[in-house]
């Protein structure tokens, strides 16, 4: 039996048209089989939400983008709780009829599945939202009045108690143009996740609160064409089922070790093995975990917009092509098995000969 939970995290990143987990929460099958190998999985946001669907794992943790990279880098902690009491802000800027959906989303998540959320504030300016792409393809955005949000959430912490904020922003409608397009039929980039991430980073680095976003739209005409994995943001008025969900039993930071010696926190070096992208190995929490003993797989077959491979940062890796060769490597990984030992050839060892001390030298100056 193992001294301690076995603990993976699976990290697809946001807004960068990831093959699988770049559209509306299709990686959570993923995340669900990997829950059935890990004691304990880590993941994000941009793994778990589904807009309107949603899949509770009661060993999955929930942790924003900025929360995650301060984690692996062993900044903080994580610690595992019952329930939130979730706060809600609202865009000044979402219509009245949108407005009052999101409020209605709120109220069924409170009677239908027993959730704690605070009264809603509403933010005393617009906040802008505008959307961004950058030269690879992968997109990000702005938003012209900080301030207002970040008054907005501070007012749900010190008035209304919240522990986790879920915030609704209203983002340009954008009917028509090619990127929405190709996401309507599973190919091109979100482009609305970068923005999205922008906003839950500076919420989280102000307050150190679990956040996730939800992006108020306008109904997008129906299309018979549309794909799978973008179908679940087509079910209803709102993408904020899946983040009052996530967020109810997000885990709370750990600022300090030496402040909260007895919490129960969860750290980076308790981290076994680390699922990512192959081509976006460039991520804080990536290069965090290289420095550690936690193994990193990279799947192949989880196309990005990006090209940074493991091998020119020199990260070394269990490269595998599918999500499927990644579990069986998880479950390998977890009976302190070497995979290549379930493979039919076994090479011979080899005699470890030691380098010169000029071999040295030159290994390092080039």
């Amino acid at each position: 039996m193992n001294s301690r939970p076995y603990t993976v995290m699976l990290i697809v990143p946001t807004g960068i048209g990831a093959a699988i987990g770049g559209y509306a929460g299709d990686a959570l099958p993923v995340a669900k089989a990997m829950a059935q190998v890990a004691d304990r999985l880590i993941t994000h946001p941009n793994v778990m939400n589904g807009a309107s669907l949603y899949w509770s794992l009661p060993n999955a943790l929930y942790v924003e983008g900025y929360g995650l990279d301060q984690f692996a880098a062993g900044s903080w902690g994580l610690r595992p709780v019952h329930q939130n009491r979730v706060g809600l802000v609202l865009d000044q800027g979402i219509e009245p009829e949108l407005r009052l959906r999101h409020l209605q989303v709120a109220d069924a998540a409170r009677a239908t599945l027993g959730l704690t959320v605070t009264d809603y504030v509403v933010t005393d300016a617009p906040l802008g939202v505008e959307l961004r792409t950058a030269e690879s393809g992968a997109t990000w955005g702005t938003i012209q009045n900080p301030g207002s949000l970040l008054r907005a959430v501070e007012k749900l912490i010190t008035q209304a108690k919240a522990e986790a904020v879920a915030i609704v922003a209203r983002f340009p409608d954008d009917p028509g143009t090619e990127a929405l397009m190709q996401y309507r039929h599973g190919q091109g980039v979100d482009p609305l996740a970068g923005a999205e991430a922008v906003i839950s980073h500076l919420i989280v680095r102000t307050f150190q609160i679990p956040c996730a976003h939800a992006p108020a739209l306008s109904p997008l005409p129906i299309d018979p064409t549309l794909s799978p994995r973008s179908a679940a943001e087509e079910l209803g008025y709102t993408f904020l089922p899946c983040v009052l969900v996530g967020l109810s039993r997000a885990p709370q930071f750990v600022t300090s070790r030496e402040s909260m010696p007895s919490t129960g926190a969860i750290w980076a070096n308790e981290v076994d093995a680390l699922v990512i992208p192959a081509s976006a190995c460039g991520g804080s929490a990536v290069l965090s975990l290289s420095q550690t003993s936690t193994q990193i797989i990279t799947v192949q077959e989880n196309q990005t917009s990006l090209n940074v491979p493991a091998e020119a940062l020199g990260i070394e890796t269990i490269a595998v092509h599918s999500y499927l060769e990644a579990l069986g490597v998880l479950v390998a990984h977890r009976a302190g098995l070497n995979p290549a030992s379930l493979r039919s050839q076994i090479a011979n060892l080899q005699e470890c000969i030691a380098a010169s001390p000029k071999a040295n030298f030159l290994q390092e100056i080039r």
